[in-house]
Parts: structure tokens; sequence; C-alpha cells
């Protein structure tokens, strides 16, 4: 048992199963359990894509005008769409294991809340996977002379992401891969290379 606890506990990151999810809203607060507009998501191991969800979701709010002229999202492309009622439980099947995948999002705190506060509003359990924020881990692999800030499209830019940042939820999440693998590989030069080590650049992160 002890052996295959370690085996478990000290997976490579090029092992681990990370998913990176970003959120397009309305604007409203989080805590109204109400707000999301798009659910964009990525599966990611080993450098390769293995799954992709993506929603509309139709907030129960009106879009105002600085939202759509920042996303393109308008009320009428939402008028169809699902509550996130009727697609959360699939968004959370699609997360995987929470003992085992990583959760990644851009500024997670933003993203997280909202999700956080529909699940309570749903009543739907939140799993308790670990959650990196690609925002915080670049301030931490990253220097002031490489990047002026960490804003998405910056480090999209830096990392030579494959797709830019749209303010469309699938988009943007593909772009955060690219960033994550960015950062993994900076991670590798400070030794950090495993599941475990991952997570403590986060404490590290907090304590700091």
């Amino acid at each position: 048992m002890t052996v295959q606890s370690l085996t478990i506990t000290a997976v490579h990151l090029s092992q681990t199963t990370f998913v990176v999810v970003d959120l397009e809203t309305s604007g409203a607060a989080p805590s109204t359990g109400a707000g999301i507009t798009e659910i964009g998501a990525v599966k990611v191991c080993g450098g390769e894509i293995i799954g992709e969800f993506q929603s509309f979701v139709n907030p129960g709010v009106p879009i105002s005008s600085f939202i759509t002229q920042l996303t393109g999202i308008t009320d009428e492309m939402l008028f169809d769409a699902p509550q996130i009622g009727e697609i959360f439980p699939s968004f959370i099947e699609f997360l995987g294991p929470e003992n085992e995948n990583v959760l990644v999002a851009h500024n997670a705190p933003f993203d997280i809340g909202f999700l956080k506060a529909a699940a309570v509003h749903l009543e739907y359990p939140w799993p308790n996977h670990h959650v990196a924020d690609t925002a915080r881990l670049a301030r931490y692999v990253l220097t002031k002379d490489e990047v002026i800030n960490c804003k998405l499209a910056t480090l999209a830019e830096f990392f030579g992401a494959t797709t830019s940042p749209t303010h469309r939820a699938l988009d943007d999440a593909r772009a955060t891969v690219d960033v994550l693998h960015g950062i993994i590989e900076r991670l590798g030069g400070f030794g950090i290379t495993t599941l475990p080590e991952f997570k403590k650049v986060k404490k590290r992160l907090v304590s700091g």
C-alpha cells in the first residue's frame, strides 16, 4: 500500500491531467449564482489535448452593451442556450477525479468564484480539485524584464500560444493551455517536475 501511495503522489507533471477552464459572464456578482454566459474547458495531459467542453449559458439576466462589445456575445445568442443547472452536471463530470486532475484558470478566483456560487445556488457539491492560477504562477517564473504584466494576452504572446485570447471562453482556455505549458517548462528549471512539488508552489505564493 505504501509503494502504491508513493507512486500516485509522486506523479510527474507530464503524466498529470490538467483541466483548463475559462468563463464569460454578464458582469453580475458571482454571489448571485447567476451571470455565466459561456463555459470553455480544455483537458490536457502530457502536452496533448484529450477533450474539450464548450457551451453558451443563459445567465437569466440581460447582457450589457459593454459585455457585448468585449465578447461579441448578445442576448439573442443566449436566448435558447441552456441554463447553468442544465449543463452543470456535465461540466463537473468533464472535470474528472478531484484527487487526480488539476483545475487551472487564468485569474482563477474570478472563474472559480462564479462556478462555486453556481454550485451553491444549485445545491450541487463542488469538487475539491487542486486549483492552479496561471496569472499567479507566471509571476513566480517570469521577471518584469520579460513581460510587462501577466495578462493572458501578454503571456500568450510571450509563450507563443497557438490560439490568441478573444474574450471567448474556449479560445481563452486554449490560450491558457499554452501558457500553462510554458509555465511548467519554466518550473522545471526550478526543479519542480512532480505534482506534489507543483502544489507546493501555490503554498509559496499564498504565504508570500
